[in-house]
């Protein structure tokens, strides 16, 4: 049998859950390398999901702690589907992804791991993506480490972050 390792999941299983809200953290913070933000927009950012579903799984969130599309203001809402559409742009020409999941789960019940910040989700597919690994060992195969995806990531967002879009 052979051995698959994902020792970066035992900081999440294991590690401690802080009070605070983990999305208003990182978008106040200044070292976007190490928070894994990629972008800044007038109203949202786009950052790596730590614990991502498949390589180059984004998350755009807005600055302001709101849990519902309701509780956004329509600067906020266009700014979320502006980093969307670049982030789908990028990963494209990037990772040559041949398709997305994009979606928002609002509420707990809805399975929102962070129900009180409202984050979109950005997951590149491609063809034959997925396999047995995660239906019978309850593994996921990650090709790339995050630090690597981030470089390659980056400076197209940069780019994108100075030109305003695409």
């Amino acid at each position: 049998m052979e051995i698959l390792w994902a020792p970066w999941r035992m900081a999440y299983i294991t590690g401690p859950r802080e009070g605070g809200c983990i999305l208003c953290e990182k978008a106040a913070g200044t070292d976007d390398r190490a928070s894994l933000v990629l972008a800044r927009g007038r109203w949202t950012y786009v950052l790596m999901n730590l614990y991502p579903y498949n390589t180059g799984h984004l998350l755009i969130a807005p600055y302001r702690h709101c849990s519902r599309l309701a509780d956004c203001s329509p600067d906020e809402l266009l700014d979320l589907m502006r980093w969307t559409q670049r982030s789908e742009i990028l990963l494209r020409e990037e990772l040559r992804a041949d398709g997305f999941n994009i979606g928002l789960n609002l509420g707990k019940v809805a399975g929102a791991g962070m129900a009180d910040h409202l984050h979109l989700h950005v997951v590149p597919r491609w063809n034959g993506d997925t396999n047995f690994m995660p239906v019978t060992a309850e593994t996921k195969v990650m090709p790339e480490h995050l630090a690597a995806t981030y470089a390659r990531l980056a400076p197209g967002f940069a780019a994108a972050s100075r030109e305003g879009g695409r």
